[in-house]
């Protein structure tokens, strides 16, 4: 439907993790979390709730989000399809730890 929107998702053991609806539109940021994804069943059958981030606390939203779409080894991205494929570790160079996250 765009070929300005980018899905990925980043899997974790327990499938326990939250949502990120990250909006840019005209320079202005609108950023939302959430419980549930966008499937029929969490969007027709169920009430779910999603909440926009307090604009004192977006950027660190935004910067926790980055580093979760680095990651390679569990991620997946959408592509126009439909059809979800798994990241290639090549595709991404390796990041370095911070001295503060040691």
């Amino acid at each position: 439907m765009s070929e300005r929107i980018k899905v990925r998702s980043i899997v974790g053991r327990f499938l326990e993790h939250s949502r990120v609806y990250y909006f840019e539109n005209g320079g202005e940021r609108e950023i939302y979390c959430g419980s549930a994804d966008w499937m029929d069943r969490n969007l027709f059958r169920r009430i779910e709730v999603a909440f926009p981030v307090s604009p004192d606390l977006q950027a660190r939203v935004a910067d926790d989000l980055q580093l979760y779409l680095e990651d390679d080894c569990q991620a997946w991205t959408l592509s126009s399809d439909g059809i979800y494929t798994r990241a290639d570790p090549a595709d991404t160079p390796a990041r370095k730890p911070s001295a503060g996250s040691l």
